[in-house]
């Protein structure tokens, strides 16, 4: 419907690639936000408020009549990509971390894939309301925004009513489960405090000052650990009380403040991240804008409408390619430890590069090689995406809200840079992809040296 909208307001290219931009920067800045909501309300109620915030603005895009009002409502529309954030940390909760790479995957996948749906589906309603019920396009493609205003509210209405905050119950008692787990091989100890970095001083529970051994409970550990007779857990494997506190307390999300929170965001580790979600997710994003266009550009006889069909293809493949990385993530997991994930963006981010400058210096106008390129492209990049999330679980998982939000966030940050890239070379498609592919190529290289996760981190292994 790109078409007739630029039609009925009159847009110039220049309006459509300025539009495109804030609603990356909404997005960018939503996620940021996004991220430490998580960990202080939970991401249930993080995510339905960034879906009922974003629909409210969907509903109104029928009242848009110029240049300035397009540009007001694609900035505000851009709060629903921030629900990416909410559902990754929300499905990090909920799946062991020996296959959450396989569960982040399958949700953004399908979160992505909805966008190449939406090439399919607002043209299919639109055709409907003029052809059936007589519409004229001035009207239909206003009319049209109700449906995916009444299926976002819907959505975020049922996650609210009848979805569960974690595993365990609410998210306000996220910590319960575990400090039972931690009483029944007979330790107590409040799982509040993170140790290490996070928080700074490390303080005992109240009723925990006193001496280091008690005759009648048992052997006094730091932090208000305590041992007592664990029956029939002695058959377990054993590791040592304290560090079995520590350990949940690494774990369990805590509510952060500003100042604990800057180490976790300027962390090398959290850069790695950043850096290979700058360049898979946000090299995505440009594309996608553009990629009908430049199949217009490369082969007229396709159309609109047939080089359309074509480039939503490209997000289409996210159903299968994204899940992709985090399985891959998954099983290196099992045989490499965190380094093979690690590896496995840099390896995914340099095969993505290679191919964007390939398909930058054939500019191919030849259907065949054109759409093999693109679609191989498009499995290293997809699969980038998903083996990045596969890694962020075990990074700072005391925080992992914050580092959703950054790496998220970055993404979105990466699709901005390559959207005025691509803006600034007018019509050159094919130059601003061998760019793209340099940059990738050049930003896995700097970051490929780094540690996974930080030395002497607990949890998150």
């Amino acid at each position: 419907m790109s078409v007739t909208i630029a039609k009925d307001l009159k847009l110039k290219q220049s309006d459509i690639a300025n539009s495109n931009i804030l609603a990356l920067t909404a997005t960018l800045l939503v996620r940021l936000v996004a991220g430490p909501a998580c960990d202080r309300f939970g991401p249930r109620y993080t995510f339905a408020g960034c879906l009922l915030l974003g629909a409210i603005p969907t509903a109104l895009a029928g009242a848009v009549t110029n240049v300035r009002g397009l540009l007001a409502l694609r900035f505000f529309v851009g709060i629903l990509g921030g629900s990416f954030v909410p559902c990754q940390v929300w499905s990090t909760g909920f799946f062991d971390k020996n296959i959450v790479g396989t569960a982040n995957a399958l949700t953004g996948g399908f979160g992505n894939a909805g966008g190449g749906i939406t090439y399919f589906l607002m043209p299919a309603i639109f055709d409907s309301l003029v052809h059936d019920r007589g519409l004229t396009p001035h009207v239909a493609w206003r009319v049209s925004f109700i449906v995916p205003f009444i299926i976002i509210t819907a959505v975020a209405i049922g996650m609210l009513a009848f979805c569960p905050d974690t595993p365990t119950g609410k998210w306000s008692e996220r910590h319960l489960a575990i400090q039972r787990r931690l009483a029944d091989h007979g330790i107590t100890g409040a799982v509040v405090d993170v140790p290490g970095e996070f928080a700074d001083k490390q303080t005992p529970s109240p009723g925990t000052e006193s001496p280091d051994t008690d005759p009648g409970h048992g052997e006094k550990l730091g932090l208000g650990a305590t041992t007592k007779p664990r029956a029939s857990y002695d058959r377990e494997a054993q590791i040592g009380e304290q560090q079995m506190l520590d350990t949940a307390r690494g774990e369990v999300v805590q509510k952060p403040s500003f100042k604990e929170a800057m180490p976790v965001i300027f962390s090398p580790q959290t850069l790695v991240l950043c850096g290979g979600y700058f360049c898979s997710f946000g090299a995505e994003l440009a594309i996608n804008s553009i990629l009908g266009s430049y199949y217009l550009k490369n082969f007229a006889q396709l159309g609109q409408s047939g080089s359309g069909r074509w480039a939503a293809m490209f997000g289409l493949l996210n159903f299968a390619f994204r899940p992709a990385g985090g399985v891959l993530g998954d099983i290196v997991y099992r045989y490499g430890h965190l380094w093979g994930k690690k590896f496995l963006i840099h390896g995914l981010g340099f095969s993505t590069g290679a191919l964007l400058i390939a398909i930058g210096l054939l500019n191919s106008h030849d259907k065949s090689t054109m759409f093999g390129l693109v679609a191989g492209m498009a499995f290293f990049l997809d699969a980038g995406n998903g083996a990045n999330f596969a890694l962020v679980p075990h990074v700072h998982p005391h925080a992992n809200g914050i580092v959703s939000g950054c790496t998220g966030a970055s993404g979105n940050l990466g699709g901005i840079v390559f959207a005025i890239i691509f803006r600034y070379n007018h019509k050159d498609y094919a130059k601003v992809f061998w760019i793209i592919g340099v940059m990738t190529i050049g930003i896995n290289l700097a970051l490929s040296w780094i540690r996974p996760i930080p030395k002497g981190q607990i949890g998150g292994r």
